[in-house]
């Protein structure tokens, strides 16, 4: 028995809890008639854009994630389309993890739609862990909805656990002791596995890992190796069961959003509003978390193909007179680096800031001092126009020019690392 191994004669220590097609979950929930139906959400009512969510029932009919909503229509007649609305999902979230939380401490929340959850000592028994995930199921059916269904896996780990969640799905339960490991994951394909991404793939198969034998036979140094970091090793220990503490959540280091665009939209004078917009309600964020921006990028991209994408640095800033005249800047080369002819048709505009500090910059010398008061004076304007839009939970104050664009959550994006703070809808 090697010494990994040896590590790996854990109890189930962790519950995970993945929901399952959340979105039109919530969306059948909402609405009882769409309930045993097929249900797609899309980003926007536009035929071209893609499902970001399908219902299992819909998923029968052939549809995937992104497949477009005119071929969705073909594939299931009567399939029932409707636009996301993520503010609603975040309200849904928060009640289903206020009911977990009357059965077990939420340890750590991954994503809008899984959590993971930490047995104690009585719990970690197989009898013991699978009566708690039904008394969470059970609870989440009366207290919540019935049509909000949950798979949950229980091991050792949350690496172990979030894979045994994905064995049995929709409304699965099930257990992944590690003593029966490897054999009960050895048809898994590499992809399949969180943490193992395009280049990590990469990196695996140029060291000859190519399936789940190869990947479990990597020695944790030679984890770390082929990860370049101390998350190989951390993920190496996990995959064998060893249950290591979270690393701390770093800080902040990007704030973007990203908009598909409407047909309305798709020109470059109409896309340049929308990514005036996206810069508007970012930097609203950023004044929100006292966050400051050094840097700011830009992306296209066009229909039927090309892009661009343009980065600049800036000095430090929250105010959003001078992030919207970078953005002016790189606007303008981005749209000049696209082909000819695909100027015309923009599909994505991406906004986003970094090189993102806490401390207010420090004043440049050679700034002549008018200059430098206009700045705090106009950041003091963006921030009382900010407390006037939370508090009429609305758009109430902006620019002339980004009025009736007719956007819906024009700048809350739902990743799948980040729960958004009901706030943000207000930006």
């Amino acid at each position: 028995m090697s010494p990994i191994d040896s590590l790996a004669r854990k109890p189930l220590r962790c519950l995970f809890i993945d929901f399952n097609s959340y979105f039109a979950a919530v969306e059948q929930h909402d609405e009882p008639a769409l309930r045993d139906r097929p249900v797609i959400v899309a980003p926007l009512a536009s035929e071209h854009s893609g499902a970001i969510a399908v219902s299992y029932e819909a998923r029968d009919a052939g549809i995937r994630r992104g497949t477009p909503v005119r071929e969705a229509r073909l594939l299931c007649p009567g399939l029932a389309v409707r636009v996301a609305r993520h503010d609603r999902y975040v309200i849904v979230h928060n009640l289903l993890m206020d009911e977990i939380k009357r059965h077990l401490p939420v340890t750590r929340i991954y994503s809008i739609d899984e959590c993971a959850c930490r047995l104690s000592r009585d719990e970690a028994a197989p009898e013991a862990a699978i009566a708690k995930a039904r008394e969470i199921k059970a609870g989440i059916a009366a207290n919540v909805g019935a049509a909000l269904r949950c798979s949950i896996g229980l091991a050792p780990t949350p690496l172990l656990a979030k894979l045994a969640a994905e064995l049995h799905k929709p409304d699965g339960l099930t257990v992944l002791e590690a003593r029966a490991l490897p054999d009960a994951l050895v048809d898994l394909p590499l992809s399949a596995i969180p943490g193992i991404g395009p280049g990590v793939a990469r990196r695996l198969e140029k060291a000859g890992v190519a399936d789940f034998m190869g990947l479990w036979a990597l020695p944790p140094k030679h984890a770390r190796a082929i990860w370049g970091s101390v998350v190989g090793e951390r993920f190496a220990y996990a995959l064998h069961g060893h249950d290591l503490p979270d690393e701390p959540q770093g800080a902040k280091a990007m704030i973007g959003h990203s908009r598909v665009l409407s047909a309305e939209h798709r020109r470059p004078e109409r896309a340049r509003i929308v990514a005036r917009a996206l810069l508007l309600r970012a930097a609203s964020r950023l004044r929100h978390y006292g966050l400051y921006a050094g840097h700011i990028a830009l992306a296209l991209r066009a229909r039927p193909e090309g892009g661009a994408a343009r980065d600049r640095a800036i000095p430090a800033t929250q105010n959003s007179w001078a992030l919207l005249k970078a953005l002016d800047r790189l606007w303008a080369e981005a749209l000049a680096d696209l082909p000819a002819g695909s100027r015309a048709r923009l599909a994505t505009v991406s906004v986003s800031l970094h090189s993102l500090s806490q401390a207010a910059p420090m004043a440049d010398l050679f700034t002549p001092p008018a200059a430098r008061e206009a700045e705090l004076r106009q950041t003091r304007l963006w921030t009382e126009i900010d407390a006037l839009n939370r508090r009429y939970e609305s758009q109430a104050v902006a620019l002339a020019s980004q009025r009736g664009l007719g956007l819906d959550y024009l700048g809350v994006k739902i990743a799948f690392s980040r729960v958004p703070e009901a706030a943000e809808f207000l930006f």
